[in-house]
């Protein structure tokens, strides 16, 4: 675990860019230009896990970008969160965009209403950013979070911009699971199938706002699918609640008909929904312009 004299040496000491090994420089202007010298893509993994949501990505997750991620998260190299938060806060910007225009495609629970073009987040409030959780062990090994750390970056930057944002860090690991390293795509999905949980009182901070999943890394996609599937399922079932109490008292439906029909479920979005998912980078085979 790291002291508090290492992290004090990251900032008072030179460096070596943690992409390519050149001296006094935590990411050296070629690296950092390949972490966000492009605009964020579009990404999908092959095969897409289902539920996961729409997901843009800064950069590949290749050469000096992987060196990068890397150092961060296993080095501890703390200094890095800062360019990786901003190449975060960029994707975040490309999926808001994105869902805005109407090309977010649905989420689970959502019945669609994303995708006919609702602007996220009708309800107010900050775009809150919902970092995937690393295990605790993990956590203890390296003596921080990545992806915690990283998102905070981002939402600093966001809120520089003038985009308000904030990070709700309410997700767990509900039971323990295997290293993922090993894992193809549907060994990772069951892995983590049932594996996130949403911490007790959670479901309100969710309900403030529109949630982007963020993360450092996406290659299956099962992470950032778990991480859906629980966050829906302990804010949705809330949320329709109380939409649809609100819409009986302003008009009352017939006698003997109490259930709500899909559409009027369907109708059920906004602060509280998982609108899409941004990561630093993705594996190179994920990125894509479109696909229809």
């Amino acid at each position: 675990m790291r002291g508090w004299w290492q992290d004090l040496a990251d900032l008072v000491l030179p460096a070596e860019c943690a992409g390519c090994g050149r001296p006094r420089a935590v990411l050296c202007p070629e690296c950092r230009a390949a972490l966000d010298g492009s605009a964020p893509r579009r990404v999908r993994p092959v095969p897409e896990p289902p539920g996961l949501p729409v997901v843009h990505a800064a950069a590949a997750y290749a050469d000096a970008v992987r060196a990068a991620l890397l150092a961060h998260k296993e080095r501890g190299a703390l200094t890095l969160a800062a360019p990786l938060g901003a190449a975060l806060a960029g994707a975040v910007r490309a999926g808001l965009n994105n869902t805005a225009s109407g090309g977010y495609s649905a989420g689970p629970g959502d019945g669609g209403a994303a995708s006919r073009g609702r602007r996220p987040g009708r309800g107010g409030g900050s775009v809150l950013l919902v970092p995937v959780p690393s295990g605790r062990g993990a956590v203890r090994a390296r003596g921080h979070d990545p992806a915690l750390r990283i998102a905070l970056a981002a939402a600093g930057q966001l809120r520089g911009s003038g985009t308000p944002a904030r990070v709700v860090a309410v997700l767990r690991q509900r039971r323990a699971v295997a290293d993922q390293s090993g894992l193809g795509s549907r060994q990772r999905l069951e892995n983590l199938a049932g594996a996130l949980e949403v911490v007790a009182g959670g479901d309100r901070l969710l309900r403030d706002g529109p949630v982007v999943l963020v993360d450092d890394l996406m290659t299956t996609g099962a992470s950032l699918s778990e991480a859906a599937r629980a966050v829906t399922s302990a804010v949705y079932p809330a949320r329709a609640r109380e939409e649809m109490g609100e819409r009986n008292a302003a008009s009352p439906r017939k006698e003997g008909n109490p259930v709500y029909e899909a559409p009027e479920l369907a109708d059920v979005y906004g602060a509280g929904h998982v609108v899409c998912a941004a990561v630093v980078a993705a594996s190179p085979e994920a990125f894509e312009l479109r696909r229809n």
